[in-house]
């Protein structure tokens, strides 16, 4: 559980890198919208949302207020490259 909490947490850090490399800076992020994470689980793995809380928190920490979205947690049979976390965020960029 704890690898997976990390692994959701890269994951929300690798969106916010994408993200700077589109709009040049995490300052024009005005809120988090979204957040949908895919946890790459074996049956009977019921724990998606505490492997997600691994990206929402994250958020939290860095944006405050601003940090909380709505999200989906979604557990997968399988992911692309056999990666065990896949994040996926709506942010609002202003000026």
């Amino acid at each position: 559980m704890e690898e997976a909490y990390l692994s959701a947490r890269d994951s929300a850090l690798n969106c916010l890198a994408c993200v700077k490399s589109v709009v040049g800076s995490l300052d024009r992020i005005v809120r988090i919208v979204k957040l949908v994470g895919f946890v790459n689980a074996v049956d009977g793995f019921t724990e998606q949302p505490a492997v997600i809380n691994g990206a929402s928190d994250l958020l939290l920490q860095l944006f405050g207020e601003n940090g909380a979205h709505a999200r989906t947690a979604i557990g997968a049979k399988s992911l692309p490259s056999n990666v065990s976390v896949e994040v996926e965020m709506i942010v609002e960029v202003g000026d």
